[in-house]
């Protein structure tokens, strides 16, 4: 699965991913391989990247929303912090 993460600024990461989990406005989900296509508001909190080959990237927004459509993700995000 491929996400792209983009900030106003910047593009903040692209690549491979195994999943995402992500601050919804009604709670914390995760996003694996396959799921169905959704957008989402996104919440303040914590986001995790699994990537492809075992990393862990963690940071942390203030809000922002998320699309997935076959296997692309799109998390376009503000308030992004290491």
């Amino acid at each position: 699965m491929n996400i792209t993460v983009l900030t106003p600024d910047q593009e903040v990461y692209q690549g491979e991913i195994t999943s995402v989990k992500v601050p919804g406005i009604g709670g914390q989900f995760e996003i694996l391989r396959n799921h169905a296509p959704i957008v989402s508001a996104l919440a303040e909190g914590p986001v995790r990247l699994k990537i492809s080959g075992g990393q862990d990237m963690n940071f942390s927004i203030e809000k922002g929303f998320i699309e997935v459509l076959n296997n692309e993700v799109s998390l376009l995000v503000q308030g992004y912090k290491e």
